[in-house]
């Protein structure tokens, strides 16, 4: 099943892909936008282009297990989403996934704005490959 991750974000917003085994999550892209409707309509294009069968949208949690500002607005613009689309759209746990998807471009040669071009598509990456182990230990 081909499963998009998203980091949502204010300016930017990454998005991951796995292959249809479901094994690898791989960034995809990073939208550069900060009007919402314009963003969900993006993603609805790649939905249909790529032909997703399933949305996950990062939900950043607190450490202490609740929910803020940014969960609300990553649920209100999940919900939005859900309309848009006619695939499945559901929330995961994001908790310490930008902070680990430093720590994988550390060791790349990406620096500064380079590593910031691709940080939230990484950060996506980290969410969908954490939803995907939860799929396979579910099993």
């Amino acid at each position: 099943m081909r499963i998009l991750a998203v980091d949502y974000g204010d300016a930017r917003t990454g998005l991951a892909t796995c292959d249809m085994t479901e094994t690898l999550a791989s960034p995809y892209s990073v939208i550069r936008e900060r009007n919402t409707n314009v963003l969900i309509q993006k993603i609805a294009k790649i939905v249909s282009e790529e032909k997703i069968e399933e949305i996950v949208v990062g939900n950043p949690i607190n450490t202490n297990n609740t929910r803020g500002i940014r969960s609300e607005m990553c649920e209100i613009f999940a919900e939005m989403l859900d309309k848009a689309v006619d695939v499945p759209v559901s929330m995961w746990d994001e908790r310490y996934s930008t902070e680990i998807a430093h720590t994988l471009l550390k060791s790349t040669d990406k620096k500064g704005k380079k590593r910031k071009d691709v940080i939230d598509a990484a950060a996506a990456a980290v969410i969908l490959e954490n939803y995907l182990a939860y799929r396979r230990n579910k099993r």
